[in-house]
């Protein structure tokens, strides 16, 4: 049977990838791309003349394979990389399994399936195989983004505070990529320094999908002088009004999950329940002490009202913001 680890494998030796078959899976290809470049690193460490190749499934044969996986005059060693395997045409199933049951032993083959059901059949019997082990990757879920931040940071030698981390991820969005980039950056620009949410704000606080947060808490929180001030500060900076009636969506549903869980939760438990990172819960929190859920589901009325005007029915989104700040600071002020 194929061996499994989760999402990517850290550190992989020559020796557990030469004369072996790695299946790549999953639909982050984030994660994915990891994965292949840690294998051709290790097949590198081990013999720097090795050759890499790669391929499309698409355009996989069994005589294609056999020249990819066959040693050169240059070197005996090989690492062939297999992309989009989901694609690998019918005739050329029985020729990957007839190779992946006694695999070369200077060659590491590396097949990559991007997730899904196509491709699905080719992959049970691959993992029946015992020379083929498994890397899979998963997709996170919103809590979990901090988290990989944190592990980012760390990577390259620095370190985060948790508050930081979030905030990192309310600016830059939700993409692996940027994400990983923007840890990177901020690890090099402050060696040795804890990163805190002041010096992420230094360097991505201008995002648009930041901005948006701060009206939402402000107003979800009562302040309502704060959240025009900052409403008014996000539109000057050009953020679309679409992305300030998402953060209050947000920030209401987040408010109805936690209203709607049982009591005596564990914090980790509770986060994953109302799916927002821990140190949210603490906002989330304070926020609710003035919120009753006839006055959280009138807020989520105005928010629906709001939304819709910014997509077309209202003539002046600003007006429509303002109003939808005075009408959430309101509910909660009301009570």
């Amino acid at each position: 049977m194929a061996q499994t680890s989760s999402r990517t494998a850290n550190g992989p030796r020559a020796a557990d990838l030469l004369g072996r078959v790695v299946l790549v899976t999953g639909k982050e290809e984030f994660f994915n791309e990891r994965s292949v470049q840690a294998a051709r690193r290790a097949i590198r460490e081990y013999d720097a003349d090795a050759e890499l190749a790669e391929t499309l499934a698409a355009e996989l044969s069994l005589a294609t394979l056999g020249e990819l996986a066959a040693p050169s005059l240059f070197s005996t060693t090989r690492c062939v990389v297999v992309r989009a395997l989901e694609n690998l045409p019918e005739e050329s199933v029985e020729g990957i399994l007839d190779y992946a049951g006694a695999p070369a032993d200077d060659v590491a083959l590396v097949l990559v399936h991007g997730g899904g059901v196509k491709g699905s059949g080719t992959l049970n019997k691959l993992r029946k195989l015992p020379t083929v082990v498994e890397w899979k990757s998963e997709e996170l879920k919103a809590s979990e983004f901090p988290s990989f931040v944190g592990a980012e940071v760390r990577l390259h030698g620095g370190r985060i505070d948790p508050e930081a981390a979030s905030f990192l991820v309310q600016a830059v969005g939700q993409d692996l990529r940027s994400l990983a980039a923007a840890a990177d950056q901020l690890a090099h620009d402050f060696p040795g320094e804890a990163l805190t949410v002041e010096k992420v704000q230094r360097y991505f606080g201008g995002r648009a999908e930041a901005k948006s947060f701060a009206v939402a808490d402000a107003a979800f929180s009562g302040h309502r002088q704060r959240a025009l001030e900052e409403l008014r500060w996000a539109l000057d900076g050009g953020t679309a009004a679409v992305l300030v009636t998402s953060a209050f969506a947000g920030s209401a549903r987040g408010l109805a999950r936690l209203q709607g869980v049982p009591r005596g939760m564990r914090d980790a438990d509770l986060a994953r329940e109302v799916g927002v990172p821990p140190w949210k819960l603490r906002t989330l929190r304070e926020q609710s002490r003035g919120w009753s859920p006839a006055g959280l589901a009138a807020a989520v009325r105005a928010v629906a009202r709001a939304d819709a005007d910014v997509k077309g029915a209202a003539s002046d989104a600003s007006y429509t913001l303002e109003r939808l700040v005075l009408t959430i600071a309101g509910l909660r002020e009301s009570r």
